[in-house]
């Protein structure tokens, strides 16, 4: 047995327990550890990746021992094409949060330590197969979170921490409080083998066998819905989230919008997809409203922002529900659509392509904004500038590519994930892409809205003196805008790694 994904969770963690034990004065040899410890993640993330079997469906990298046999725990790693793409992200965006986090003065030692713990947090949610120690990986993501924020965020910082602990936390105890009832009634806690009762429907007569009652399966569909719905999130479970994007600093909005936010699509399609289908499908048309409502009203909401990072914030909602939108017409039965499988593949590969894209062109552009923010004594309103291309030419294409990314514009990495998307969910539910749409025009609107507000008109002479990106902002940077590029026009390397999964999914879904 390999142990492979179990080093490369406790690197960070170590990593930072030993950070922290240096003290806030060595402030140099804190931010460089901190550092290398991440990019020691990035190098396991990329061998783990090389060494993926791409045509196979099966998990890999498997550890798995008896824990706590008496209450059916067990040590249950391994990825399939889900989790190497998250592991994959997630390694890539946090050296570049510790990065632009470099200047952080207060406490680097606590700051950097915490970054290191929520990857490991993060590594261990899409690691993990048994709820009790994923469970545990998932708290300890949260946790880092809620302190990077209350203790280094802005002037409501304390208030934003504070919503955002508390919607993460009455999820979590949703979440806990179906799978105790799942356990009660199955005796496990394994997520590969409740996906097999899920799919002979065992699952549904166990619980209904335990708790008596007809309908308890749609009750514990919705505590871990909740769960879920609050992380990624969903409209109506949403108004944490911009607070918290614009209060916390712009590097942990990094990991927090590029990684964070897709533990919550990454449980949708990981455990509730697979072991909930038949509730999925009962209450399938609000799903797909709630969706449509995350992608319409979230754009329409980004719109009406005067705060660039506020802005921002809402257009990661608005992507995410892309992928609700995905993932929910993928449970519809379709029986009168031609190829509905086939369909149904294209949804789901374009849902994991534009979590992979989304968490790269979205902490890129927080990580633009934290450059605004640093040469402009913290102003990001998009009334505070104008005109900056003529002074900053590298700095508006490079931010402008990002921008354009998230638009969606053909040859970026933005376009193909969305395309799939809708390419598939047409057929499947062709109401609600064609209400989806809508969102992809008010995106439009409002991200060219920052674009001629910010970087074009006349010349705001207060910025006549704005400093353009420094070789080390461009080397910081150009990795990400690299990759937007590589990926628009070879979505393969994703696609390529994932379909596998994909397809074994669709026939899960298929019961």
């Amino acid at each position: 047995m390999n142990h492979w994904l179990t080093i490369l969770t406790l690197v960070p963690f170590i990593g930072g327990i030993v950070i922290v034990g240096l003290g806030a004065e060595r402030k140099n040899l804190v931010r460089g550890l901190a550092l290398a410890t991440s990019l020691i993640g990035l190098g396991g993330a990329i061998c783990l990746w090389l060494h993926f079997n791409a045509k196979s469906a099966e998990l890999q990298f498997v550890e798995k021992f008896d824990w706590v046999p008496t209450l059916g725990i067990q040590y249950f790693l391994g990825v399939d094409g889900l989790g190497a793409l998250m592991v994959l992200l997630t390694a890539i965006v946090t050296p570049l949060a510790i990065l632009a986090s470099w200047n952080v003065e207060d406490c680097p030692h606590v700051f950097h330590a915490l970054v290191l713990w929520l990857q490991a947090g993060l590594f261990g949610t899409f690691t993990a197969l048994n709820f009790f120690h994923w469970f545990l990986f998932w708290e300890l993501g949260l946790i880092p979170a809620f302190f990077l924020i209350k203790l280094w965020g802005g002037p409501k910082r304390g208030p934003a921490a504070t919503q955002f602990f508390i919607y993460t936390m009455v999820g979590s105890v949703a979440l806990l409080l179906s799978f105790l009832a799942i356990r009660l009634a199955t005796g496990s806690f394994d997520f590969i083998e409740l996906a097999g009762m899920a799919k002979s429907g065992l699952l549904t007569t166990k619980l209904q066998t335990a708790f008596g009652w007809k309908n308890i399966g749609l009750v514990v569909f919705f505590g871990a819905f909740l769960g879920f719905a609050v992380k990624v999130p969903v409209i109506p479970f949403h108004t944490w989230l911009p607070a918290a994007y614009a209060e916390a600093p712009s590097p942990v909005t990094m990991l927090l919008t590029g990684v964070m936010s897709k533990m919550g699509v990454y449980g949708f399609l990981r455990i509730l997809l697979p072991i909930f289908p038949q509730q999925i499908q009962a209450v399938l048309t609000p799903l797909l409203w709630l969706a449509v409502a995350t992608v319409v009203l979230s754009t329409c909401a980004a719109f009406a922002q005067k705060d660039i990072k506020r802005m921002l914030a809402y257009s990661s909602i608005n992507h995410l529900g892309y992928c609700l939108l995905a993932m929910f017409a993928a449970v519809s039965m379709a029986t009168s659509v031609k190829d509905a499988a086939l369909q149904k593949a294209a949804a789901l590969d374009g849902c994991l392509l534009q979590m992979f894209n989304h968490g790269l062109t979205a902490s890129a552009l927080f990580l633009f904004v934290a450059l605004i923010e640093k040469r402009s004594g913290g102003l990001r309103g998009l009334d505070d500038f104008g005109g900056l291309r003529k002074v900053v030419p590298v700095f508006t294409g490079l931010m402008g590519i990002a921008l354009f990314s998230s638009l969606g514009l053909p040859g970026l990495n933005g376009f193909v994930g969305e395309f799939l998307i809708f390419k598939g969910v047409f057929p499947l539910a062709p109401w609600a892409a064609a209400i989806s749409t809508l969102g992809i025009l008010v995106t439009a609107i409002f991200l060219l809205t920052l674009i001629q507000r910010v970087f074009c008109g006349p010349l705001n002479e207060h910025w006549a003196k704005f400093p353009d990106l420094t070789t080390g902002d461009r080397l910081l940077v150009i990795p990400s805008i690299a990759l937007m590029f590589i990926l628009g026009v070879w979505p393969q390397f994703i696609l390529g790694a994932v379909d596998a999964t994909v397809v074994k999914l669709v026939q899960q879904l298929n019961f």
